[in-house]
């Protein structure tokens, strides 16, 4: 008899590994942070666990990866919906913006953990004002995240000026190059925001550290046009002339892309975060994703931010990524149940540079993983489970959750937050910020 923490049994597995191996009924055993044993029900009696979970028919699958977000906009949902993107940004995501401070951004940040945790998601890359506030908070929750501060060519509300953020950085690798769950990336806006100087130096540093590299490219037409008529060239071809196309690149959204950049990402391996409901909602276009996945290029899921989706289900956008290209290119064999399930575990693993860890169900991977209860009228009867995930479920479906081993969702109860202290913080910090921004907010 062998021994383990934790014991996940009668389930549908679904492995996410390179054979895309299921077991049905199947197991996972848990032994402090690493997965050390998967396989059918029958082998699971050679096992005796601290703990056992029963998943009661539902399915086991490795926790989602959010490749793209920022967090702490949970306290901006709903604040300025249905407007054009510059006046959404410069009348009042800006003026909003400029009222962050450390705390808020913590107490924003709070609630999406919850959030997500309570939707399937262990993993999330934030991109955002104050991060060791997000990273703080993530550390609280228990949840395993990819953080980076904003860098752009104007005063940040957090650092002021742009080589304070460069500064301001290195000093968030220093702090948390130790940490399990935490990982620090280098994330300079895009690049009609970042003069070339400071992208180049973002490259050297993210290099140096051998950390990821995050940054908006080609989101909008808007932003091609800035970029062409500022440097002749489009983003992609921008970054590629200044040595920026390498395999340690995240391009969150990628939506006004030609066939030319197509084919200068595939070369250099860059990784792509496709924000389908936010892109959508901003009307930014839809990203070529079906193309870029033929090519060979990694495509993870994101949400972005809660100001511009408004939520951060990545149940909900694997449903919208699959119609929506089906649509786009009239053809329902496109973007079918298991490329989607995998760009939001093993291929959002990829693209976070986190493959070798967490995204798929092994021995010796850290257990980063979810149970969906299936025990649900919209879940039954149930024949495909990629299929059910990503057409049925529901992010209300997650049952429990464990992140590096650490039970944080059991029973749809979060153990590691204070549900309704949250979401009380959050309701005080948005009736101040309606105090301070009566324009910018509304009544």
């Amino acid at each position: 008899m062998q021994s383990a923490d934790i014991l996940l049994t009668n389930g549908w597995v679904l492995t996410m590994d390179d054979r895309r191996r299921e077991f049905n009924p199947g197991f996972v055993a848990v032994s402090g942070p690493d997965i050390v044993a998967v396989g059918p029900m029958a082998e699971a009696a050679r096992w005796s666990a601290t703990q056992t979970v029963d998943a009661s028919g539902g399915i086991i699958l490795p926790g989602l990866v959010n490749t793209h977000t920022h967090a702490a906009m949970t306290c901006f949902r709903g604040m300025a919906d249905d407007l054009p993107l510059m006046d959404w940004l410069e009348n009042h995501i800006f003026p909003a913006e400029a009222r962050l401070d450390h705390g808020r951004v913590k107490t924003g940040t709070l609630l999406a953990c919850a959030e997500m945790i309570l939707s399937g998601t262990t993993c999330f890359c934030d991109m955002y004002l104050f991060e060791d506030a997000v990273a703080e908070a993530a550390h609280e929750a228990g949840l395993r995240a990819v953080v980076g501060e904003v860098l752009y060519d104007f005063p940040s509300p957090n650092y002021g000026p742009p080589a304070a953020g460069l500064a301001y950085t290195e000093e968030l690798i220093a702090k948390w190059e130790s940490h399990p769950l935490i990982t620090i990336a280098v994330e300079p806006h895009s690049p009609y925001l970042c003069a070339p100087d400071l992208l180049r130096r973002c490259g050297e540093i993210a290099r140096r550290h051998d950390v990821p590299l995050v940054i908006h490219l080609a989101e909008t037409r808007a932003e091609v046009e800035t970029t062409q008529d500022r440097y002749g060239v489009t983003p992609v071809r921008h970054l590629a002339n200044l040595g920026l196309l390498y395999p340690g690149l995240l391009a969150c959204h990628g939506v006004m892309l030609t066939e030319t950049d197509m084919d200068l990402l595939q070369a250099h391996d860059v990784k792509i975060a496709h924000n389908a409901e936010s892109n959508m909602k901003l009307a930014s276009g839809i990203a070529p994703v079906p193309q870029l996945i033929e090519r060979g290029i990694c495509v993870g899921l994101g949400t972005d931010g809660c100001a511009s989706n408004n939520n951060l289900d990545l149940m909900s956008e694997m449903d919208t990524v699959a119609k929506l290209h089906k649509v786009n290119t009239l053809d329902p064999t496109v973007m079918d149940a298991e490329t989607v399930l995998a760009m939001a575990t093993i291929e959002g693993a990829r693209a976070l540079g986190l493959a070798e860890r967490i995204g798929s169900l092994e021995p010796g991977k850290e257990a980063d993983l979810i149970v969906i209860d299936t025990r649900q009228p919209h879940l039954t009867p149930l024949y495909h489970p990629a299929s059910h995930l990503v057409y049925a479920a529901r992010g209300g479906d997650v049952s429990t959750a464990l992140v590096r081993g650490r039970m944080v969702m059991e029973k749809r109860r979060l153990l590691t937050l204070d549900l309704d202290r949250v979401m009380h913080d959050v309701r005080r910090l948005a009736e101040a910020l309606r105090q301070e921004l009566p324009d910018a907010v509304g009544p």
